[in-house]
């Protein structure tokens, strides 16, 4: 039976914007190569005598680049050989054009089977009756338990599991070594050491700190770590800590430590930016290490936690596999149980730049041993959810388009916060 949608949520998932969490790449929505177009990615799965007999299952992913299609075919091509009589077909769609064909699919009953989706568009999309409720599925499988309670609590909706973590990450902050070092800086670990440092690294060709402040999720994203360390919440950003972490953020820019560009720039961008030497420091992700290595393989950098307020903090970003409620829940349940095995989703975790949501996977000496990857392995006991609210993609509307106004000085953080609580309280009746 097909499900009405409300208009109201329809619209918000529609202006939703791109993803900020982890593993959003660029602002390019144009398919990579011609690796993602659907003719290829029919081409991408094993083809055997058998096809025609084969029950074909769409997986859905945003994921920009050929080398990052490759990794998600890979995944499916696997299950293969362990289920010859089921297909896994990766399919790319932009980010820019994801929740909106979604949307569209929902409405239309045109969907794919299985979703890679932003772990905070997770509640939302199930509050909608996109995805199938699987807890009766997997009460019995012992692998559940072996997940991160952050990372699982992600794809739940009032007690009710709707998916399972791809892969988790969190933010850290990312500093150039030689350049701390002419300046004789160490990395900064509270916020005024970092404004500190921004201010004495910046200077007409190079600009203290880097981030991306656009008006989207993937703003919101960058931002929360600021308010959270500050004691202010998502549900609450017009309180005297909402105030103070828009601020710090605000006197960045008056200090011109950060760039005017900021407010139109990807996480992407700025990795560009920290690859290519015009920025100092950057908060990123996990995800950007194998980019770093191929854009700029004899950058000398170090990564700390991000610096603290009133305590540290990050963000929980990540992926979720969500099971699309149609006719092939089931051989969907059989899929994300395969890939989040210890065996397969470790070598995917490394290759793709992600933290793993399993525990007995994130003991491993890769990411433990590893200088960089266990500050990242340290920052998940601070790493913090967005959300969860099936109201999410409207607070995170408010709290980034707040952050865009006042990154730009065209209003004051006090004017800021007010204009984006009341969107705040308005989405939350």
């Amino acid at each position: 039976m097909k499900k009405a949608i409300p208009t109201i949520i329809l619209a918000s998932l529609f202006l939703a914007a791109a993803a900020g969490c982890g593993s959003s790449s660029n602002k390019d929505t144009k398919k990579p190569d011609d690796a993602s177009s659907p003719q290829v990615s029919q081409q991408a799965s094993a083809k055997t005598e058998s096809d025609g007999e084969k029950k074909k299952l769409k997986l859905w992913f945003y994921f920009e680049g050929k080398d990052r299609f490759d990794k998600m075919a890979s995944l499916t091509a696997g299950y293969s050989k362990v289920d010859p009589q089921v297909e896994v077909v990766p399919e790319f769609i932009p980010f820019a054009e994801f929740k909106k064909r979604l949307s569209v699919g929902l409405a239309a009953q045109e969907l794919p089977d299985i979703v890679v989706i932003d772990n905070p568009d997770t509640a939302a999309y199930a509050a909608m009756g996109l995805f199938a409720d699987i807890t009766d599925k997997l009460k019995d499988w012992p692998d559940k338990d072996q997940f991160y309670e952050g990372p699982l609590n992600s794809a739940t909706l009032n007690g009710k599991l709707y998916g399972i973590p791809l892969g988790s990450n969190n933010l850290a902050l990312f500093y150039n070594k030689k350049m701390l070092d002419a300046a004789g800086l160490k990395p900064p670990t509270t916020w005024d050491e970092l404004r500190e440092a921004a201010k004495k690294l910046s200077n007409s060709d190079v600009k203290g700190l880097g981030f991306s402040g656009l008006a989207n999720e993937e703003g919101t994203f960058q931002f929360l770590p600021w308010l959270l360390s500050a004691g202010a919440s998502f549900d609450h950003v017009d309180s005297p800590e909402g105030i103070k972490a828009y601020t710090f953020l605000e006197n960045l820019v008056k200090d011109n430590s950060i760039s005017k560009e900021v407010v139109n720039w990807t996480q992407a961008d700025v990795m560009k930016q920290f690859a290519a030497g015009k920025v100092a420091m950057m908060v990123n992700g996990p995800w950007q290490i194998p980019e770093l290595k191929t854009n700029a393989p004899d950058l000398q950098y170090g990564v700390t936690l991000l610096p603290k307020d009133g305590k540290y903090t990050s963000v929980l970003g990540g992926e979720n596999l969500g099971v699309v409620n149609g006719k092939n829940v089931d051989d969907a349940v059989k899929f994300i149980k395969y890939v989040a095995s210890p065996d397969v989703i470790k070598p995917f975790a490394q290759s793709f730049g992600y933290f793993p949501s399993r525990k007995d996977v994130a003991t491993d000496a890769y990411w433990t041993n590893d200088p960089i990857l266990k500050v990242f392995n340290e920052e998940m006991q601070y790493a913090q959810p967005r959300g969860p609210s099936p109201k999410w993609p409207d607070i995170s509307n408010a709290i980034s388009g707040a952050l865009q106004k006042v990154l730009t000085l065209n209003t004051t953080p006090e004017q800021a916060v007010k204009e984006a609580q009341a969107k705040i309280e308005d989405a939350l009746k």
